[in-house]
């Protein structure tokens, strides 16, 4: 009993006597901290207060993507990040629960069709996207819109007939982006959902929807992007498996000329005692999420940690082995560091008139 958190969910199922059973097609990959997916055993009984989850994603075949967001009530700044993975409801950081705002909704068709629909079949013909036809139905589940028609039409009455629920969903995604936007909402956001005003104008509207569009297109693909070009220092033998294994990496130290202190030095991280990781722009550690920068996140996630309650190990190491890459963790590096450059830029660039 030492490995399983007994939440008030768990305990319930315990006193009704409900049994488990393991299906490993239950296990799913899920966002669980800023660039760092883990698996998650995908489960009514062992997952507490799943809410509006099983919507989003009903089964692991059920594909849907969306963006996290934490503000109300939490003590660190508004910040947001999509995925295209089951999102934990803290996922910047422990203690601060945040929302999900997923592009669809799966329904139940069986509820209403008494299962004549199967696999493919549309139920009605939707508006196409790029992440997924709506109206399709899989295994059971019909895909429906979240960008209403309602909506649609505020949109399109305004700005034209051509708007798509894609672009509403960009838009919005590159609006909650920009930084005079947070700056003038700021103390709203600690207190309600973000609302967000039909735009002025159809210029204002491409731009945060072009913006919008390529945030989450880097978030979601983190790990497909072309690494920043970084100094790795290696004093071992690179084709050695021990070379590339991490413990706990950190940031070197640099004295600060004004107090004569030392203080992190954001552009150069020890990653282990024989690699050393240099070259990271300054201003990659400007892109936080929550309390950390995107750098950070993985320094505080990618290392080796024992539990104390439960004795489980996390060793990251143990990924770069599954997907056999010893050098996953240093790529990652870098590749985020590409993220946080883009994302920078790309956010620099809204305010520009």
């Amino acid at each position: 009993t030492q490995r399983i958190k007994w939440s008030r969910s768990l305990r319930s199922s315990l006193y009704r006597n409900e049994k488990f059973e393991l299906d490993t097609g239950k296990v799913v990959r899920g966002s669980y901290r800023p660039f760092c997916a883990q698996y998650v055993y995908y489960d009514a009984l062992l997952n507490h207060e799943r809410s509006l989850l099983p919507s989003v994603f009903p089964t692991p075949t059920h594909r849907n993507i969306g963006f996290y967001s934490l503000g109300v009530g939490a003590t660190a700044d508004f910040s947001l990040l999509s995925t295209a993975f089951v999102p934990d409801v803290q996922m910047v950081g422990a203690g601060q629960n945040g929302v999900f705002s997923p592009r669809f909704t799966w329904g139940d068709v069986e509820a209403t069709d008494d299962g004549l629909f199967g696999k493919g079949v549309a139920v009605v013909n939707g508006e196409s996207s790029i992440y997924g036809q709506v109206g399709e139905v899989v295994d059971g589940y019909v895909r429906e819109d979240n960008i209403t028609d309602e909506i649609k039409k505020i949109y399109r009455d305004a700005l034209g007939t051509d708007i798509t629920g894609d672009d509403i969903f960009h838009f919005v995604y590159g609006k909650l982006h920009d930084p005079e936007y947070r700056t003038r909402y700021a103390a709203d956001l600690k207190k309600m959902l973000p609302h967000i005003e039909t735009p002025s104008s159809r210029a204002e509207f491409d731009k945060f929807t072009a913006a919008g569009q390529k945030l989450m297109d880097l978030h979601v693909h983190y790990e497909d992007v072309e690494p920043w070009p970084l100094d790795v220092q290696v004093k071992g033998d690179e084709s050695d498996r021990e070379t590339w294994r991490v413990l706990k990496m950190k940031w070197a130290k640099r004295r600060d000329p004004e107090t004569g202190k030392n203080i992190d030095d954001v552009t150069k991280l020890i990653y282990n005692k024989q690699v050393t990781i240099s070259g990271i722009p300054a201003e990659a550690d400007e892109y936080m999420l929550g309390s950390r920068s995107a750098i950070a996140w993985l320094i505080d996630r990618y290392q080796v940690k024992k539990d104390k309650a439960s004795g489980i190990v996390n060793d990251p190491n143990d990924w770069a082995d599954e997907v056999g890459n010893p050098r996953y963790i240093v790529d990652l590096i870098g590749r985020v560091t590409r993220v946080a450059m883009e994302t920078v830029r790309i956010v620099d660039s809204l305010n520009e008139k």
